[in-house]
């Protein structure tokens, strides 16, 4: 381990680990190359960062809201001064475009903490109710933030600011794989001039750390963003504990199109929102029904569309898609392709292999599936990569069976001219956020999952109360 290696932030200082030597080489995915050196910590680390934010607590956990809230407006301020360095950390780290880094990954940090910090002024932190109680939100305490790869500082921003907001003392454990965005935000969480301990971060791995920070009897929640798998584990280690565990975990959302919708600006956005940051997000459209009567005519459409989706280096500004995160990341959604064929889909545009001309890097050919049925393998697991799966359905009812047919319930879509259709058929989704003809998502809206998508909700008040306590004061109140 070198000095070159990049340090945790514990305590208000920059430190190597204590006892551990190991570690981690993130790679640049449209490279193959080595983007920096990660020194990982060890469970004797977690304890020192633990300790700190225990120590932290009770001063931060008292200061008065508008001085939380002036920390955080300082942090927001030296994020902007350094927001193209951002992005540019995120498109080296995981390869995302540069536009969509700066126009989406990076604009997430500041979109989520300005408004996290409106809702803190406008949120009811205490209030009367009947004649003896008074209700009372109070910070939960410790709070262990893990986040991922994929979209690093929004989650990084939906997890720290409300936690940081709400009175919690925070470590963070980004991804190993994606660290350069968070030791920029910790470098501005430095810079903003938190309290020693209030903030701290670890770099390591899940096998090495994740256990030590999960269980620690000293944390009081922990929040993750991540794979189901690791999810269940979480949830199992902080149950010893009786800790609370906020979850926001896989997808595999139904994109429902009826006939009755302009059926070539329908594909066309399910395409293009399927293959945004490669696929790669836990809320992406990626099982596209349509009414049977409108199927043939669909496939056509989105294997014009498809095939005229472009592949580019991250480093360029353009409406291109770059590679997928790892090799390991690129050799699953291979094998995935792999077994969708064997299984009888018929790939209408890309397939296994590397598109020509991307020798190097972890560049996946953006692969469309037809003939597909919902019990396939690429319309069960989450592929996490550019694959969309076209499956027909016969009526409303059949729609909304096939989409609920699923182990998840993150997100899903409805495209209908029918207004009340689609607003019918949305409430019988199950999932915690749909969207209607190419609606987004605000701010200020409510984040998270049903069934193994995970628990609790992030965004705005929503992502507060999660790191929040409600203490009920009974008494008589003049």
């Amino acid at each position: 381990m070198s000095e070159t290696s990049l340090k945790s932030y514990i305590n208000g200082q920059w430190v190597l680990p204590k006892t551990s030597t190991a570690v981690f080489d993130a790679i640049n995915p449209a490279t193959e190359q080595v983007a920096a050196h990660v020194a990982l910590c060890g469970p004797d680390d977690v304890d020192a960062a633990v300790a700190a934010a225990r120590a932290a607590f009770p001063a931060y956990g008292s200061l008065p809201l508008e001085a939380r809230i002036g920390l955080m407006e300082r942090l927001v301020a030296i994020y902007m001064r350094r927001f193209e360095e951002m992005a540019r950390a995120i498109s080296t780290e995981m390869g995302a475009p540069y536009d969509l880094a700066f126009n989406a990954q990076a604009e997430c940090g500041p979109g989520h903490l300005n408004e996290t910090v409106r809702a803190a002024r406008e949120f009811d932190w205490e209030h009367q109710l009947g004649t003896h109680a008074k209700l009372v939100h109070e910070p939960i305490g410790v709070a262990v933030c893990i986040t991922p790869w994929n979209w690093p500082i929004n989650q990084i921003a939906t997890k720290v600011g409300p936690a940081l907001l709400a009175g919690c003392t925070v470590i963070l454990k980004p991804s190993e794989i994606a660290p350069l965005s968070a030791q920029l935000f910790a470098e501005c969480v430095d810079e903003a001039g938190y309290p020693a301990g209030v903030f701290n971060m670890i770099h390591g791995t899940g096998a090495a750390i994740g256990d030590a920070l999960t269980s620690h009897p000293d944390v009081d929640m922990v929040s993750f963003t991540g794979s189901t798998r690791a999810g269940v584990q979480i949830a199992k280690s902080a149950a010893d504990t009786v800790k609370r565990v906020s979850q926001e975990l896989g997808g595999k959302s139904a994109n429902i199109i009826f006939d009755d919708e302009a059926l070539e600006r329908a594909v066309k956005g399910g395409i293009r929102h399927c293959f945004q940051n490669s696929g790669q997000s836990c809320n992406a459209p990626t099982r596209m029904l349509v009414e049977a009567s409108a199927y043939e005519r669909a496939v056509a459409i989105a294997k014009k569309v498809a095939d005229q989706v472009t592949l580019g280096d991250p480093k360029d500004s353009g409406n291109h898609m770059g590679p997928v995160v790892s090799r390991v990341h690129y050799d699953k959604i291979q094998g995935l392709i792999k077994v969708g064929i064997d299984e009888g889909a018929e790939p209408i545009v890309g397939g296994p292999g590397k598109p020509a001309g991307f020798e190097t890097g972890y560049y996946v050919r953006p692969t469309v599936f037809a003939n597909v049925n919902n019990n396939m393998t690429i319309a069960r697991e989450e592929v996490f990569g550019p694959v969309l799966v076209m499956i027909p359905f016969a009526d409303e009812a059949d729609a909304i069976r096939i989409a609920n047919d699923t182990p998840y319930g993150l997100a899903g879509y409805v495209q209908s001219v029918d207004t009340a259709r689609a607003q019918r058929v949305a409430g019988q989704i199950r999932a915690g956020s749909v969207y209607i003809n190419g609606a987004g998502q605000d701010y200020c809206a409510p984040f998270g999952g049903y069934k193994q998508s995970g628990n609790g909700r992030e965004y705005s008040a929503f992502g507060l109360q999660d790191f929040l306590e409600l203490k009920v004061i009974n008494g008589f109140f003049g």
